[in-house]
C-alpha cells in the first residue's frame, strides 16, 4: 500500500525520468477514487483530460461522481463516461444478460451534461485475450467487442487538443 511520498516519487519517476521516446500520448489506468495517486497526477503531470469508467450500478457511479468532481476542482476536463461490464452475451445460447444493470453510465452522463463514450461488455474473450497479452483489438480486430473499443477511442481522440503536441 503506497501513500503520500511513495506515490509522488513513483509518479515523478514514471513521468519525468523514463525515456518514453516519441509518444503522442500516454494513457494511465488508475483505480477509482480521489486518493494520493489521482491527486498527484493532477498536481504533477500535464493532463489533457480524464475518462471515467464505471460499471452501471448506483454504488459504482457514486465513486465515478467523486472522481469527476475531483478532476473538475483541479481543472482537468473530463472527456466522458464509459460503461464497463455493461452486459453479457451468453456464448452458449446468445441470450443477453445485464448482470450489473445497464444504462447507468449513460443516464449519469446525460444528467451531468457530459459525453457518453460507449459501452464495454463483460465477455470472456476480452479477458482471455488481454490476459494473454494479445488484446481483442489486436487478436480479433473485426469483432463487435473490438468495434466498441475503436468507437470509444475515436471519440476520445477527437477530444484531445492536438495543437499542444
Amino acid at each position: 500500500i503506497w501513500r503520500g511520498p511513495m506515490v509522488t516519487s513513483a509518479i515523478k519517476t514514471f513521468t519525468q525520468k523514463v525515456n518514453w521516446k516519441d509518444l503522442d500520448f500516454i494513457i494511465v489506468d488508475m483505480p477509482p477514487g480521489t486518493g494520493d495517486t489521482q491527486l498527484t497526477f493532477a498536481q504533477e503531470v500535464k493532463v489533457d483530460g480524464a475518462v471515467i469508467v464505471s460499471t452501471p450500478q448506483d454504488i459504482a457511479l457514486a465513486d465515478a461522481r467523486k472522481g469527476m468532481n475531483m478532476f473538475e476542482k483541479v481543472d482537468i476536463p473530463v472527456f466522458g463516461l464509459i460503461e464497463n461490464m455493461s452486459y453479457f452475451n451468453c456464448p452458449h445460447c446468445g441470450e443477453r444478460t445485464e448482470i450489473f444493470s445497464h444504462g447507468g453510465a449513460r443516464r449519469e452522463s446525460e444528467k451531468l451534461g457530459m459525453d457518453f463514450l460507449g459501452e464495454i461488455p463483460l465477455d470472456t474473450s476480452i479477458r482471455e485475450t488481454s490476459d494473454n497479452g494479445n488484446p481483442i483489438v489486436i487478436s480479433e480486430p473485426s469483432s463487435i467487442y473490438s468495434k466498441s473499443y475503436f468507437d470509444i477511442g475515436k471519440k476520445i481522440w477527437a477530444k484531445i487538443d492536438h495543437s499542444k503536441s
